[in-house]
């Protein structure tokens, strides 16, 4: 297998391919319930294919109570009612497939929802799904173990009919699975088939580096006044992770060869991990969602904003560009329904610089070597929402922060800043298709209130405008698709000291790219590399200064990516 698992590998039609995520609840509502759907999305699949995206991964639109929007899961097997109905789901996959794209699923799988029907019977101690969840006696009265829930708060419920608690290292709506029960496995394995026979094309595995738990259940080493133990050296990328990974893509993945995307979200892996995860031979998943890169703004915890170090930035991303440059793949974004919009985060989302931010982050992001990922709103160049009260917010992660705090003596005006620059809220506010007064989102009332600025940033006039943030980043889509050094080429940084300009090149046959961006708002300029002088500029975000001899000089927020061609251009296929 190892062999034709790495010859498939190295021409997979992924590598070469974008994905667009949509958030379905916040993406287009066509019933004016206020709550995006199918149907919506559906009415609005042009707008994906115009922009030349390849696949379309759908985050999850199962039934649900939405305690977590979605993510707690009472069926894996149906559609929420909200949402539509399979008839639905089944009219948008054609529809995604009459346009050439492939579409993806969200795979949650570490945790069901409380109201699922696995857990309801797995509350019987009798009951043979007993075990597929962890179910512990309490420890002298109290919780099984000192881990903490990444939603605040102890891991572990406490349930009064058998007086034992369960597992869950989010929600207390959402129990996490027990791996360790081969029956459950089976059913898992099961839904997948399920979907991939209906005419899915991969999944996006959702913290799926979590699923394998040290069966002890050892405490976790409690840091400074922390009140919960560090459970994450028992859970992240856990005993038998791996096993379980090829276990599936023996049983599911491996039945339908060269169709599926996999990618795995995996917190806390290292770079040295997703090289074993993502290595061919071995049979996991095709790439990770790594979260180095999103954590360097981080002070004390994600609620603790600091101000990014752009050699911090470059050191990390270069640092998996070298790690993954001859095993494995890397998946590249700035955004997703996790974070907040990166324009207002590492860029600047003035009127006076937003365009040309967001278009020189999303130009220093597509042209490293990985798979890009454009979650919905990226391309218009979407910015965090002026979210002012703890009213305003309805992520239950920001809201048991901020109750937390408040617990521990925080004054609101303290813990308020860290919400509206981390939020979730942020990613989640309605897709800004027009001017309208809900921006062509809904004809009723949002369940997110619609961002102001969207008189200004918005679907209708991106498209209007040749020099909008849409059409910058369908021209990097269609470089990708048409320039094998995108896909294929070595990958070198230059400046590594430097905290004003990223910049590094690719190479591959007979071709060269230099890619720079300015991350700042102020004109820059730094020694050209020997040899780029004479070079063709593909493609730039804007005019440039003027020349210096010798020097590469970048307006604020410039990007650029030059082109060398030193030998015979490569034919290998990039589609």
């Amino acid at each position: 297998m190892a062999a034709d698992s790495a010859a498939q590998h190295d021409q997979a039609w992924w590598k070469s391919a974008v994905v667009y995520q949509v958030y379905p609840r916040s993406f287009a509502d066509h019933d004016g319930d206020g709550i995006g759907d199918l149907a919506g999305l559906t009415g609005r699949l042009d707008h994906i294919a115009g922009l030349g995206a390849d696949v379309l991964w759908l985050s999850p639109v199962y039934p649900s109570p939405q305690a977590d929007n979605g993510y707690d899961i009472s069926d894996y097997q149906d559609v929420d009612p909200v949402f539509g109905d399979l008839a639905a789901f089944d009219r948008l996959l054609a529809a995604v497939h009459e346009r050439g794209m492939k579409l993806v699923m969200d795979l949650v799988v570490n945790h069901t929802s409380d109201e699922h029907p696995w857990f309801q019977e797995s509350r019987d101690p009798g009951s043979p799904k007993r075990g597929w969840y962890w179910w512990r006696p309490p420890r002298d009265g109290r919780e099984p173990n000192n881990w903490g829930s990444f939603f605040s708060g102890s891991a572990w419920t406490r349930d009064e009919a058998s007086n034992a608690y369960y597992l869950h290292l989010f929600s207390p709506k959402q129990p996490d699975l027990n791996w360790e029960n081969p029956e459950m496995r089976q059913a898992v394995h099961a839904m997948m088939r399920w979907w991939l026979d209906r005419g899915v094309d991969g999944f996006r595995m959702d913290v799926v580096n979590l699923i394998s738990k040290d069966p002890a259940l050892p405490d976790g080493v409690l840091r400074g006044d922390g009140l919960f133990g560090d459970g994450s050296p028992h859970y992240v990328c856990g005993p038998r992770v791996h096993e379980y990974l090829h276990e599936m893509y023996r049983e599911v993945i491996a039945r339908y060869p060269g169709r599926l995307l996999t990618v795995g979200e995996m917190p806390g892996v290292t770079v040295e991990q997703a090289r074993l995860f993502t290595d061919p031979r071995r049979g996991e998943v095709d790439m990770v969602f790594q979260f180095e890169h999103v954590g360097l703004d981080h002070g004390r915890n994600k609620f603790d904003p600091r101000p990014l170090r752009l050699t911090d930035l470059k050191a990390s991303l270069g640092r998996w560009q070298a790690g993954l440059a001859d095993v494995g793949w890397n998946s590249l974004y700035w955004n997703n329904h996790d974070q907040p919009r990166v324009v207002s985060r590492f860029g600047d989302d003035s009127s006076a610089h937003r365009t040309r931010s967001a278009t020189m982050l999303g130009t220093v992001l597509h042209l490293h070597r990985g798979t890009p990922y454009v979650y919905q709103g990226e391309e218009l160049g979407m910015a965090n929402a002026p979210l002012r009260t703890i009213e305003d917010f309805r992520d239950v992660e920001s809201l048991n922060h901020y109750a937390e705090a408040l617990r521990a003596g925080a004054e609101p005006e303290d813990v308020l800043p860290g919400l509206r620059a981390m939020g979730r809220d942020n990613a989640r506010t309605p897709m800004q298709w027009d001017a309208s007064p809900q921006a062509g989102f809904t004809t009723g009332t949002p369940w997110l209130p619609v961002n102001p600025d969207h008189t200004e940033v918005n679907a209708a006039s991106a498209l209007a405008d040749p020099n909008s943030v849409y059409h910058h980043y369908r021209r990097l889509i269609a470089l990708r698709h048409t320039e094998p050094a995108v896909v294929h080429g070595d990958f070198t940084m230059l400046l590594p000291d430097d905290e004003r300009i990223y910049a590094f090149t690719r190479e591959f046959g007979g071709t060269r790219l230099l890619v720079a961006g300015n991350f700042t708002g102020e004109t820059v300029s730094a020694e050209l590399p020997h040899g780029w002088a004479e070079s063709e500029v593909i493609l730039d975000n804007g005019p440039s200064p003027r020349a210096e001899p010798g020097r590469l000089v970048l307006a604020p927020w410039e990007a650029r990516v030059h082109r060398q061609v030193t030998g015979p251009r490569s034919s290998v296929p990039v589609r």
